[in-house]
């Protein structure tokens, strides 16, 4: 055990830390984190729009004019959400930069609409919502890092107008732009037109096809979700905010699994992954958080005599059911503990293997495609998650009870190391 965390510790640290610290990753994540309100906004009015049994007690025409009706939400958040994403990435970097920030992503989303087809069967001057959402978020992640950099390099040459005294600071701030945003959207039209002469003739295809498709691809396999899981698990062990780390890089993958994913729920289709970023969020995070340590919650009140583990229990219960367990990761402490490591690493993978293999038989539902708000309790997440449909929620309740499995021997050696030391004479 000491070895293995020697290991951990002088080769997967460091690499970690420079992860965290990185300022793209760190603006991929904030880009995410900007558009999240609206996503969860469009996913709530999926659900209400497809509440089961509802067709029939309106009828087939009153339920499809009510759907007709709650339609927009989805469609101008979900099927958009890669637009608000790369505001946030450019508008993110760009703070950080310590430039102008909306300008950034103004300068962000406006390089993508450039580099982004605007034909539709034929009709020019449109733009499909398909190149808009998940289906279009990694162009408009190197389109969002590389237009923010072109404009700080633009502004930092002082290439800019600078206004008399006494102008407003707002029409100031918008002429000293005006050049930066201008040369760097004329980098991304050149590229526009030099790709138009390749075989790809978009960049969208260029990076469908290079990029995008084989990571996609590889993302929704069992294995590389294994390798994610056990890295979050592993940085949360050591202190390090594992989903924050690992996420920045899977999440456009798994966010474009879950988009392909919404698309077939809504045209009524077969949901073609298992895999997605609900399959994550809700049937691993959604359990108590990280390390589903909802089931430590109930093990110790169910086999917890010390008096620190009772008292930790009543303190990490109550955020517990809604997600939040950093009371029980600090607290029992499952950082840094090498009693944990275990059960930690281990309960994680077993249930990622279970549901990915329940869902890919047919006896649970995939994924939907709907966001799920984090904070939702288990049994409701599982059932929304999955187009409301009842087997999400028995296999979240089933999973926990795996997970308990898991974690009872564990458990009952810290508890009772725990009393062992509360009730040793005082010498």
């Amino acid at each position: 055990m000491n070895k293995v965390m020697e290991f951990l510790e002088r080769w997967l640290l460091p690499v970690a830390e420079k992860l965290n610290n990185n300022r793209y990753l760190t603006a991929l994540r904030d880009g995410f984190m900007v558009a999240l309100p609206v996503i969860i906004f469009g996913s709530i009015f999926v659900v209400i729009a497809n509440f089961p049994f509802l067709d029939r007690l309106l009828g087939e025409e009153a339920y499809a004019a009510y759907q007709n009706a709650l339609g927009p939400a989805s469609a101008a958040t979900l099927s958009l959400m890669g637009l608000f994403v790369i505001v946030g990435i450019g508008y993110k970097l760009t703070e950080h930069y310590g430039g102008q920030a909306i300008y950034g992503g103004v300068v962000a989303i406006a390089s993508f609409l450039i580099l982004t087809p605007q034909t539709v069967e034929k009709v020019t001057g449109a733009i499909p919502t398909s190149s808009l959402g998940a289906q279009g978020l990694f162009l408009g992640i190197f389109t969002a890092i590389i237009s923010a950099e072109l404009y700080r390099f633009f502004v930092n040459k002082n290439w800019v107008i600078k206004m008399p005294a006494g102008v407003p600071e707002a029409v100031s701030r918008s002429f000293s732009s005006l050049i930066p945003i201008g040369l760097t959207l004329t980098v991304f039209l050149l590229v526009r037109i030099l790709f138009s002469y390749t075989p790809y003739e978009t960049v969208q295809n260029f990076i469908y096809t290079v990029i995008q498709q084989p990571l996609t691809k590889l993302g929704s396999g069992l294995g590389a979700t294994i390798v994610a899981v056990i890295l979050i698990q592993i940085f949360w062990f050591f202190g390090l905010h594992g989903q924050i780390i690992v996420n920045t890089v899977f999440d456009p993958i798994w966010y474009a699994l879950n988009d392909e994913n919404f698309q077939a729920f809504q045209a009524g289709r077969e949901l073609p992954n298992v895999i997605t970023k609900q399959f994550i969020d809700t049937f691993l995070v959604g359990m108590g958080g990280s390390g589903m340590t909802l089931a430590v919650v109930i093990l110790i009140f169910l086999i917890g005599r010390s008096r620190q583990v009772k008292e930790l229990g009543k303190l990490g219960g109550p955020p517990g059911i809604f997600n939040v367990n950093e009371p029980i990761t600090f607290g029992l402490p499952i950082i840094l503990n090498p009693l944990a490591l275990i059960p930690w690493i281990l309960a994680p993978v077993v249930v990622t293997v279970i549901t990915y293999f329940a869902m890919a038989s047919g006896l649970v539902p995939k994924p939907a495609g709907i966001i799920v708000p984090w904070t939702t309790p288990i049994g409701i997440s599982g059932f929304l998650a999955t187009g409301n449909a009842w087997q999400g929620a028995v296999l979240q309740i089933f999973n926990l009870l795996v997970v308990m499995a898991i974690w009872w021997p564990f458990l009952k050696i810290i508890d009772k190391s725990y009393y062992e030391k509360e009730n040793k004479p005082s010498e």
